[in-house]
C-alpha cells in the first residue's frame, strides 16, 4: 500500500457485535460522608469503609436508549481494575453517526441511595466519522449519572483547551500501541523513561481531583468509516458562509471511470488488430517506450504507458525485454484480449531466464503465462537453476494448483542431479510447517519421492532411485539425532567444559552409532560429499546462549568436513543472504572480477534449526586483541620482507578484494548489526561476514554507517592516501556497476520471497523490496554511480559518532518525544546525550 492510499472498512459491512473492555479507574475517589478523611486515593480506601465499585454501561442511539444495559463485576481491594470484556447485542452495522456509550460508576458500599460516584459518555464515531479504537480515557462527572441524550451533558472526552501534557502524551501512546507510530526500540525506551519522569513530576506538583475511567475499544485491520446500510451515502454537510473546511467522502473513489474504461476498450478493440500490426512508433514514442522498458520490475505502469505498449505490441515482438512489460498491460479479465496476448507471447522473441522469474511473481495469475515462464527456465543450466531454487520453491505459493507446471518442472530437473534433489527436498520440507500452504508443499514433496523411487540404475550412474531417496531420508534422521544431543547437552548444569564432556560422552556411549554410520549419508550442505561418521575428539561447543555444536565428519574419500549445527535459531534469513552472496559472486566472476568472497554453506533444516559450514577463521575483534592490527595477523601466515607491509602481495590483494566485495554486497542488501565480532578473516586474507539477523535496512543500532569500513581495515590497506586504498575504491565501483546490471534479477528473486516467513521480509515485503531497489540507484548512469560509491566510502570511513544534525532530526520525526515544555525537553535531551555519547 502506498503512502497516499487510505484503506478502510464501512461500518454497515461489519456484522459483529459492539465490543469493548472496561479497563480501570484512575484518580481520586470523591468525598465520603462515612469517612473522616476528605478524600481517598483509588487503590487506598479508608479504614472505615471499603469501596466496592461496578460500572454500568448502556448504548444510546440518537439520544434514545437502545438495548439492555450491562454491568461489570464488583471490584474492591488494592486497585479498581476490572479488565472486563463487554459485548452488546447491537452490531456495528446498526449504529448511527450519533451512537454513544454511557458509563456510570456505582459504589454498593454506600447503600441504596448514595452509591453514585459519577458518569460519562462518549460518541462511538469521531468528528471525521471514524470509529474510535484503542484506549480512551474518560473524565467522570462526579455525582452525576451518564447522560445519554444528544448532545450529552456528561461528555467524557476532555476538551482540547483543558488537556495538559499528560493527556497529550497519553493520546500519542494510544497511537503508538495501535501501530500508527513507528517502533524504534532504543528511542522508545528513552521516550518512555522521560514520560515517566513527567508523570511523576506533574502528579507531585498539582493534586488532581478528577476521576477517570479507562475504556479499551476494539481495533480493526483498517480504519472503520461510518456509512448507513442501504444505498444512501453521506448527506452533504451544510456549507455556510464561513471559512471552515468541510470534509466530504466520495463513495466512487477507487472505482473504474466508465468513460475511461470505454475509451480503453475501443482503443484495444480486436478490429484494430490489422491496423496496429503495421504501426511503427515515432521518434518520441520510441524514446518513451525505451524509457518504460528500463523500468525496474517493481515499477507500476500508468494507463498511458500501458496504452502505448499495447498500441505498438506488434512492433515490439522482436525485443525480448518488452514481453514482461507488455503482459502487465493486458486486461486478463477480457477473454478475447487475454487470448490475443497469449498468441503474441508464443511468437515473441524468447526472453532471458532472469526475466522469466518475473512472470512467476504474484502479479501474474494466468496459467499460460506461468507455463511459458517454466518453459524458459528449462534452458537454464543446473548450476544457474540451483542459484534460483530457493525462490522457485517459494513461487509455488503463487500457483493456482498443487501440481502445477512449476512443481512438475522442479521435480523433473531434480532427478538429473542429486544436489538439486537434496536441496529441493529440504526447501520443501521446511515449508511443511506453514499451515496455509502445507498441502501444496507436501504435494511437491510427494511427487519428488514418487519420481525418485522410479529411477533405474542406468538413469543415475549406477544407483537405484530407492537407494538415492534413502540417502536423503537419512539426512533427516541425522538432524533429529543432533537435536536430541543438543537437548541433553543444554540440560547439563555447569560451564561449557562440562557440556563438552557430556557431548563427547554421548558420542562415545549411547550414540556411538554416529561415529561410524552403517551406510554413508550425503552431507545436507554438500550432497555430493558422502559422510561416514562423526569424530568425537574433534567436536565441541561454541560459547553462546544456544551452545551450537561444532562437528567434524569423516568423508568417504578419507578427508574430513566441519559443520556447525544450531537449534533455537531461524536460519532461513541467513540462508537467503548467503544465497544472494553466492549469486553475486557468480555474476561478478562472469564479468571476470573475482573478489575472493566466501559464500559458505547454510541450510535451514527446520523453522528453528539448521547447519552452517565451518570456515576456519578469526573475528576481527579477536585478531585486534591478540595481534593489535590486521597486518600483524597476516604477517604471521604470509610474511614477505620485500612485500607491501611485510606480507605477500597476493595476500594483501586478496584482503583488499574481499573487503571491496563485502562492502558493496552488504550495502546493497542492507545488512545491519555489523561489528568486529561478525567480521571474520581467514589465514589467506579473505574477509567475510557472518550472522545476518538484520537485512534490508534494519539495524538495532542508531546511525549505522552506509558501509562497514572500520579504521583498522583502512589502516591495513596503508591508510586513506595509499595506492592500495585507491585500488579498494576502484574494486567497489566496478563491482557496484556490475551488480547494477543484474538489478532486475535480484529484485525478481526478492519479489518471489514476498510470501515467505523470513522475518525481515514478511513484516513488510513491499517496503523491503523498494529499499533494495533504492540501493541500486537506477536513476544514475555508470559514471555518476562511481561518484556515488566514492561518496559512500568517504562517508563510511569518516563515520564516527552520531552527528548532531541526526540527533535533532530524530526529535522532529518521532512524535512521542516532542515536548512543549522546556524542562521536559531538557530532560530528554540529557538522557539521549548520555545514551549516544554526545558531548
Amino acid at each position: 500500500m502506498s503512502g497516499n492510499e487510505f484503506r478502510f472498512f464501512l461500518s454497515c459491512d461489519i456484522n459483529l457485535p459492539v465490543t469493548f473492555r472496561i479497563d480501570k479507574l484512575e484518580g481520586t475517589l470523591p468525598f465520603s460522608k462515612n469517612s473522616n478523611s476528605a478524600s481517598a486515593e483509588v487503590g487506598y480506601p479508608t479504614e472505615e469503609r471499603r469501596a466496592e465499585l461496578y460500572v454500568e454501561c448502556a448504548l444510546y442511539i440518537d439520544g434514545a436508549p437502545f438495548g439492555l444495559s450491562m454491568r461489570t463485576r464488583l471490584e474492591s481491594g488494592q486497585s479498581f481494575c476490572w479488565n472486563e470484556l463487554i459485548t452488546l447485542s447491537t452490531k456495528y452495522r446498526d449504529l448511527t453517526a450519533q451512537s454513544q456509550l454511557s458509563f456510570t460508576v456505582w459504589d454498593v458500599s454506600y447503600g441504596k441511595d448514595d452509591g453514585l460516584i459519577g458518569g460519562a459518555t462518549i460518541l462511538l464515531f469521531n468528528s471525521k466519522k471514524q470509529l474510535r479504537t484503542g484506549k480512551q480515557k474518560l473524565r467522570l462527572f462526579l455525582g452525576k449519572e451518564a447522560d445519554g441524550s444528544f448532545p450529552s451533558a456528561t461528555p467524557g472526552k476532555v476538551p482540547r483547551h483543558e488537556r495538559g501534557e499528560l493527556e497529550r502524551l497519553e493520546k500519542l501512546m494510544n497511537k503508538y500501541e495501535r501501530g500508527q507510530i513507528q517502533h524504534v526500540d532504543w528511542l522508545d525506551r528513552l521516550a518512555f523513561k522521560a514520560m515517566e519522569n513527567i508523570k511523576e513530576r506533574e502528579s507531585c506538583g498539582i493534586k488532581n481531583s478528577h476521576l477517570y475511567l479507562v475504556v479499551d475499544f476494539c481495533s480493526f485491520e483498517h480504519q472503520v468509516v461510518f456509512q448507513e446500510s442501504g444505498a444512501n451515502f453521506f448527506l452533504p454537510s451544510p456549507i455556510g458562509a464561513t471559512n471552515e473546511l468541510v470534509l466530504v467522502w466520495d463513495p466512487e473513489v477507487g472505482k473504474i471511470n466508465p468513460s475511461e474504461h470505454k475509451q480503453i476498450k475501443l482503443a484495444r478493440s480486436l478490429t484494430r488488430g490489422i491496423i496496429d500490426r503495421d504501426l511503427k512508433p515515432s521518434s518520441n514514442e520510441r524514446k518513451s517506450i525505451q524509457r518504460i522498458l528500463k523500468y525496474p520490475p517493481t515499477r507500476t505502469l500508468n494507463a498511458d504507458e500501458k496504452q502505448l505498449l499495447w498500441k505498438f505490441r506488434f512492433s515490439l515482438m522482436s525485443e525480448k525485454k518488452a514481453l514482461t512489460k507488455f503482459l502487465r498491460c493486458v486486461e486478463w479479465s477480457d477473454l478475447q484480449e487475454a487470448k490475443q496476448a497469449i498468441e503474441l507471447m508464443g511468437k515473441w522473441e524468447m526472453i532471458d531466464v532472469s526475466d522469466a522469474l518475473e512472470l512467476l511473481s504474484p502479479l501474474f495469475e494466468s496459467e499460460e503465462v506461468r507455463a511459458y515462464a517454466v518453459s524458459v527456465l528449462e534452458k537454464a543450466e543446473d548450476e544457474e537453476l540451483q542459484c534460483y531454487l530457493l525462490q522457485l520453491v517459494q513461487a509455488l505459493r503463487f500457483e493456482r494448483s498443487d501440481r502445477s507446471h512449476l512443481s512438475h518442472f522442479l521435480v523433473q530437473r531434480s532427478l538429473r542431479t542429486i544436489e538439486l534433489a537434496s536441496f529441493l527436498r529440504w526447501y520443501v520440507a521446511v515449508e511443511l510447517h506453514d499451515p496455509a500452504y502445507a498441502k501444496r508443499f507436501y504435494s511437491t514433496y510427494d511427487m519428488l519421492e514418487e519420481n525418485m523411487l522410479k529411477l533405474s540404475a542406468s538413469e543415475n550412474g549406477g544407483e537405484y532411485g530407492f537407494k538415492l531417496w534413502q540417502s536423503l531420508v537419512r539426512q533427516t534422521e541425522l538432524t533429529a539425532q543432533l537435536c536430541s544431543i543438543m537437548r541433553d547437552v543444554r540440560n547439563v548444569r555447569g560451564g561449557t567444559q562440562k557440556k563438552m564432556q557430556k557431548l563427547r560422552q554421548l558420542l562415545s556411549g549411547l550414540l556411538s552409532e554416529l561415529t561410524y554410520f552403517d551406510e554413508p549419508i550425503r552431507s545436507p550442505l554438500a550432497p555430493g560429499v558422502l559422510i561416514t561418521g562423526i569424530i568425537p575428539s574433534e567436536c565441541g561447543l561454541f560459547k553462546s546462549a544456544l551452545h551450537p555444536l561444532r562437528l567434524t565428519f569423516r568423508t568417504a574419500n578419507g578427508e574430513s568436513c566441519k559443520i556447525i549445527f544450531k537449534k533455537g535459531d531461524d536460519l532461513r534469513q541467513d540462508q537467503l543472504v548467503i544465497q544472494m552472496v553466492s549469486l553475486m559472486d557468480r555474476l561478478l566472476k562472469l564479468e571476470n572480477l573475482d573478489l575472493h568472497l566466501t559464500p559458505y554453506g547454510v541450510l535451514a533444516t527446520g523453522q528453528d534449526e539448521g547447519m552452517i559450514e565451518f570456515v576456519p577463521s578469526r573475528s576481527l575483534a579477536q585478531i585486534l586483541s591478540e595481534h593489535r592490527s590486521i597486518i600483524g595477523f597476516l604477517q604471521k601466515f604470509h610474511p614477505d620482507e620485500d612485500g607491501p607491509f611485510g606480507i605477500t602481495a597476493t595476500c594483501l590483494e586478496t584482503f583488499i578484494k574481499s573487503c571491496a566485495g563485502y562492502s558493496v554486497i552488504t550495502y546493497i542488501l542492507g545488512i545491519g548489526d555489523r561489528h568486529l565480532d561478525n567480521l571474520l578473516l581467514r589465514d589467506d586474507g579473505r574477509l567475510f561476514h557472518v550472522d545476518f539477523g538484520f537485512i534490508l535496512g534494519r539495524d538495532p543500532k542508531p546511525f549505522p554507517p552506509p558501509m562497514k569500513l572500520c579504521k583498522e581495515m583502512v589502516e591495513a590497506m596503508g591508510g586513506a592516501e595509499s595506492q592500495y586504498y585507491t585500488r579498494f575504491k576502484s574494486y567497489c565501483c566496478e563491482a557496484y556497476n556490475i551488480l547494477r546490471k543484474s538489478s532486475n534479477l535480484i529484485l525478481n528473486l526478492f519479489h518471489l520471497m514476498a510470501g515467505s516467513n523470513i522475518p525481515d521480509i514478511a513484516s513488510d515485503p513491499e517496503k523491503g523490496i523498494l529499499k533494495l531497489q533504492e540501493k541500486f540507484r537506477l536513476d544514475l548512469d555508470d559514471e555518476a554511480s562511481i561518484h556515488f560509491v566514492q561518496d559512500l566510502i568517504n562517508d563510511s570511513r569518516s563515520f564516527g559518532s552520531p552527528r548532531r544534525c541526526c540527533f535533532y532530526t530524530i526529535i522532529l520525526t518521532h512524535p512521542v518525544i516532542i515536548f512543549t515544555r522546556q524542562s521536559n525537553a531538557s530532560l530528554f535531551l540529557s538522557a539521549l546525550r548520555r545514551t549516544c555519547n554526545l558531548r
